[in-house]
């Protein structure tokens, strides 16, 4: 079992006669479908409205096959995302949070310990950002430690991340609770306080060392359509780059998410997770490390090529490493 741990919550999507569609979404219950579009064990540990937003996403993560053991039933209502679409098909978002489901966590919400078929924790985006849940979130993380692999998407919303100083503090507090951790340019550049430019790739290299130091034993940076680097402990010196196929983009609504999907995944298939994954991550040849990445490339695209975040039907072949 995959648990994913965070927000579920509505998209209103735009569409180019200005209308706006509701679509079931949140980084965290878009990474819970795709694993379960490929036929993985996931659950959702997400607080769920009694709202009628909140029966559609209950019913939403179930249909897909998400297993719903861990979802919480809360009084507030649900979270708003307003995804607005550019040309591209690359979305941006303002946010209606205040006093919502998703972020008024206590600790007698959360299973601890996790129960031992929990193979991995993924952790990230608004959940892990939203006071006051935020900080309860973190310290349960924590003692999760060591009994399982935790992989960690800081999926920045510059909306409501404040400053990117006091945000990259947050991030990388977080960071240092991870065995693995996924990040897109944008977040870096964000969160660093640099526009895209010739010096892009030393950041994102550097950023990706630097992190490592934290306590990661893998830090992977993914660059839209170009190439994602992996940097391994141990490794830091010889970084694995790995340039996705061309995609025909429909939107990129949870491409990263299902990337993040893709890799845990493949770590999965390789037998690099559960008590003990970190050493097995660590362990992971460039060979068999670039068979996990081009997956998680694969899932990503399959999510490009339709409208919103759920890739639907996954039948790939079983990973041969």
């Amino acid at each position: 079992m995959i648990t994913v741990v965070g927000e579920a919550l509505i998209d209103l999507i735009s569409s180019e006669s200005g209308t706006y569609r509701s679509a079931p979404g949140g980084a965290p219950a878009n990474t819970a479908v795709a694993l379960a579009r490929l036929g993985v064990d996931s659950s959702l540990l997400a607080r769920i409205g009694s709202d009628r937003f909140g029966r559609q996403l209950r019913a939403y993560v179930a249909s897909r096959g998400v297993d719903t053991r861990d979802l919480v039933s809360a009084e507030q209502p649900s979270t708003l995302a307003i995804a607005n679409l550019d040309e591209h098909g690359h979305a941006s978002y303002d946010f209606y949070v205040k006093g919502t489901a998703d972020w008024q966590w206590a600790p007698d919400e959360l299973p601890d310990p996790i129960p031992e078929d929990v193979a991995a924790l993924h952790l990230g985006s608004l959940a892990m950002a939203m006071e006051p849940g935020a900080s309860v979130l973190r310290e349960w993380a924590a003692r999760q430690r060591g009994r399982t692999v935790i992989s960690y998407d800081p999926n920045i919303r510059p909306a409501l991340a404040g400053e990117p100083a006091r945000a990259r503090a947050r991030v990388e507090d977080q960071i240092a609770l991870a065995d693995v951790v996924k990040v897109s340019d944008e977040d870096v550049h964000w969160l660093f306080e640099r526009e895209p430019g010739p010096d892009s790739s030393e950041l994102l290299l550097e950023t990706a060392r630097s992190w490592l130091a934290l306590g990661p034993v893998l830090v992977a940076v993914t660059r839209g359509g170009e190439q994602t680097t992996v940097v391994v402990r141990g490794r830091e010196d010889a970084p694995l780059s790995l340039t996705p196929a061309p995609v025909e983009v429909v939107d990129t609504v949870g491409a990263g998410d299902a990337f993040c999907a893709g890799l845990l995944d493949a770590f999965g298939q390789a037998g690099a997770l559960g008590a003990g994954g970190r050493e097995r991550l660590a362990a992971l040849t460039d060979a068999r490390l670039a068979v996990c990445v081009e997956h998680a490339h694969r899932v990503a695209a399959h999510t490009c090529r339709r409208v919103g975040a759920d890739p639907g039907e996954l039948d790939l072949a079983p990973l041969e490493f």
